[in-house]
């Protein structure tokens, strides 16, 4: 337990205890960079701290995901990167911009902090990680911040700190996170509209395929770029500023100005933003059948168009596409590995676990994990209740 583990470590109880949430994207993939929306929701899996101010400059972090590399700390005057604090260069570049803003941030704190997001499945753990300690700052000092702005500069430690080139969806989505909520977002303009999702028969069924997503980024760049060659090309005809902004008949009539692949990519991300207009109207009219049909769209595309997926995540999705009480599955995320998401039936959850955990496992040689996922709030502090 976190409480037991701070008294274990620091020989005093918590002040309090922070959550914050992982997300999921439940469609809208690889189209945020070409103007498309996407469609992210908070999940009850995250990331928790149990902290307690100091009254000195210093910041005491362990982590009960990895012990072995007790208990790091650094001075709130001393904000450098360095690679040997692992995971505690979150923590100090969220203390750096913030401090750079607040001067009431004057003293440290000890804290633990305990994940429950599996490493490496895509489901944001390093965003969860810089909404807790911006939540924590903002709880513990008073401090001014809106939840678009904690986003942001969320988005800021990842970019210019971590320095890792994502985009803001995964911190928004965590910042402005509302229990059974889904956000439709637009990352150029952060236009967003929240969308109730009304789930009362189905759950969403996470499937972790347990490999880590090792091909992503570089085909994530090798993605962008014939993206961008593709829309310059486009460009020569049509007025758009983004491939999103460009129709299907459009594309359809300048096809032959672009490579094999630049069609393929730009036919993705095309049908991939009208899915995800789609998939809200779909949950405003309640129509879970049709949402599960622009989920198994999704993954066609992905895997045919945009070719991110993989042996190991069009195993599971195809499996879980061929299951009783199934409405739709695809892969979430970067793609090569990570994460895919179903929408199941409660009384069939427990077969569907069973049967395509097995259809995995014997074709892959390892297991898949699987997780139920609730759509929760954005970053709290929790009530001792709750502990």
């Amino acid at each position: 337990m976190l409480k037991e583990c701070f008294v274990k470590i620091f020989e005093k109880e918590p002040t309090a205890i922070y959550f914050s949430p992982g997300r999921i994207n439940l469609i809208g993939e690889h189209i945020d960079y070409n103007g498309g929306l996407v469609f992210p929701c908070p999940i009850t899996i995250g990331t928790y701290a149990a902290v307690t101010k100091r009254n000195d400059d210093l910041v005491r972090c362990y982590s009960q995901n990895f012990p072995e590399l007790g208990l790091i700390e650094f001075n709130i005057n001393n904000l450098e990167y360095d690679k040997k604090d692992n995971w505690v260069n979150y923590v100090k570049g969220v203390t750096k911009f913030l401090r750079e803003k607040y001067s009431q941030i004057n003293t440290g704190f000890d804290v633990v902090v305990y994940g429950n997001i599996p490493n490496g499945s895509g489901l944001s753990s390093s965003a969860s990680l810089e909404l807790l300690f911006i939540q924590i700052f903002k709880s513990l000092f008073e401090l001014p911040i809106s939840k678009v702005e904690a986003a942001l500069l969320g988005k800021k430690v990842e970019n210019e700190y971590i320095g890792v080139n994502s985009g803001i969806m995964d911190q928004f989505a965590i910042s402005l996170g509302k229990k059974d909520t889904a956000i439709l977002l637009d990352c150029n303009t952060l236009e967003y509209n929240y969308i109730p999702v009304s789930m009362p028969n189905t759950k969403i069924v996470i499937m972790n395929t347990n490999k880590r997503r090792e091909l992503a980024d570089s085909k994530y760049n090798e993605r962008r770029a014939e993206c961008e060659s593709a829309l310059e090309k486009l460009k020569v005809k049509i007025n758009a500023d983004t491939l999103c902004e460009i129709t299907v008949e459009e594309l359809e009539q300048n096809k032959d100005l672009l490579t094999e692949n630049e069609y393929k990519r730009t036919h993705h991300a095309i049908t991939e933003n009208i899915r995800t207009k789609a998939s809200a109207e779909a949950f405003k009219n309640n129509d879970l059948v049709e949402f599960g049909k622009l989920l198994n769209g999704s993954h066609k595309s992905l895997k045919e168009d945009y070719e991110v997926t993989g042996v190991e995540l069009d195993t599971l999705v195809e499996a879980a596409q061929q299951q009783e009480g199934v409405l739709g599955a695809r892969m979430t995320g970067a793609g090569f590995g990570g994460c895919s998401l179903a929408i199941v039936e409660n009384d069939k959850i427990d077969k569907f676990i069973e049967k395509v955990g097995k259809i995995y496992a014997d074709k892959i040689g390892y297991e898949a994990s699987f997780y139920i996922a609730k759509i929760g709030d954005g970053p709290t502090k929790l009530e001792k209740e709750e502990i």
